[in-house]
C-alpha cells in the first residue's frame, strides 16, 4: 500500500491534458494543506513567508475547485496541536483567517460561496474568530460552494465529545443504546450536515492524515503529492481529480 502511494508522489500523469468527466467530479473533497514552512526555508525566508503565499494558493483552488463543480471544500487550516508550535508562528496563522476575508470575502460572496468553519472556537483570538464569523454571516444564504476551514480542529477530539454528548443523552433517557449507529455519530461531528469527503488531497509528501477527519475519511480515495502547497496550483487539483475518477470506489465491496 505504502509503496503504491510513493509511486505517485510528485509523479506527473501522462494524462494530465485527459478532460475531466463532470459528471464524476468529487462532490467533496479536503485538503490537508501542508508544506508551507518547507517551501519558505528551502527559499532562505522566514515559515511565515511560506503561510502567507499559502493563502494566495487558497484563493486559487477555492476558485478552481468552484469551477469544476465540486460542492464542499474542507481546508485543514489549523489543528488543535498546531498550538506547539512557536508562539509567534500562531499568531502569524491567527490572523491569516483576518486577512484573507478582508481581501477575498466580497469575491466569495459574488461568487455565491457559503463560508463555514469546522473546529472549536475557544482559544481563537478574538479577531479571527470575529472575522470567521462575519464570514459566516454573511455567506448564510449562499448555495455555491461550500468552503469549509477545519479550524482548531481535531479528528479525535470531535469524536470524544460526540460520544460524549451521545452518552449523556442515553443517560438522561433522550436515546437508547439501540439507536446509536453510524449515523448518528455522523452527525453529532462537526461535520455533521455536509457529506463526507470523497477525495482527500495532502500536499508536501507526507503520507498520514495528521488528526484530520478521522471518521470520515473512512472510505475516501486519497491522493499525495510532494509538491509544497504554496505552489499546488490548478493543474494540480486536476490531476488529483483525474485520478479519482480512474479509481473504482467499492467500499468493500467486488
Amino acid at each position: 500500500m505504502i509503496s503504491r502511494l510513493w509511486a505517485k508522489l510528485g509523479k506527473s500523469s501522462s494524462n494530465a491534458a485527459e478532460p475531466l468527466a463532470a459528471d464524476n467530479v468529487p462532490k467533496h473533497i479536503a485538503i490537508i494543506m501542508d508544506g508551507n514552512g518547507r517551501w519558505a526555508k528551502k527559499r532562505g525566508l522566514p515559515r511565515i513567508a511560506g503561510h502567507h503565499t499559502g493563502m494566495k494558493t487558497v484563493k486559487r483552488i477555492v476558485m478552481e475547485a468552484d469551477r469544476l463543480g465540486v460542492k464542499y471544500l474542507t481546508l485543514y487550516a489549523f489543528s488543535t496541536e498546531n498550538w506547539k508550535r512557536p508562539k509567534d508562528e500562531v499568531e502569524f496563522l491567527m490572523k491569516l483567517p483576518q486577512q484573507f476575508l478582508e481581501i477575498e470575502l466580497a469575491e466569495l460572496i459574488e461568487k455565491n460561496v457559503q463560508v463555514r468553519m469546522m473546529g472549536h472556537k475557544e482559544n481563537l483570538p478574538s479577531f479571527t474568530l470575529s472575522a470567521v464569523e462575519e464570514a459566516i454571516t454573511k455567506t448564510a444564504h449562499n448555495t455555491g460552494l461550500v468552503l469549509n476551514f477545519a479550524l482548531n480542529y481535531g479528528g479525535r477530539r470531535e469524536m470524544l465529545e460526540a460520544i460524549k454528548e451521545i452518552a449523556a443523552d442515553v443517560q438522561d433517557g433522550r436515546l437508547s443504546t439501540e439507536q446509536i449507529d453510524e449515523q448518528l455519530l455522523s452527525s453529532r461531528l462537526l461535520s455533521g450536515d455536509i457529506p463526507d469527503p470523497d477525495l482527500l488531497i495532502r500536499t508536501s509528501g507526507e503520507l498520514r492524515l495528521s488528526n484530520f477527519m478521522l471518521w470520515q475519511l473512512a472510505y475516501s480515495e486519497m491522493w499525495f503529492t510532494n509538491v509544497y502547497w504554496p505552489e499546488f496550483n490548478e493543474a494540480h487539483l486536476q490531476e488529483a481529480i483525474q485520478e479519482y475518477q480512474r479509481r473504482a470506489r467499492r467500499y468493500g465491496g467486488l
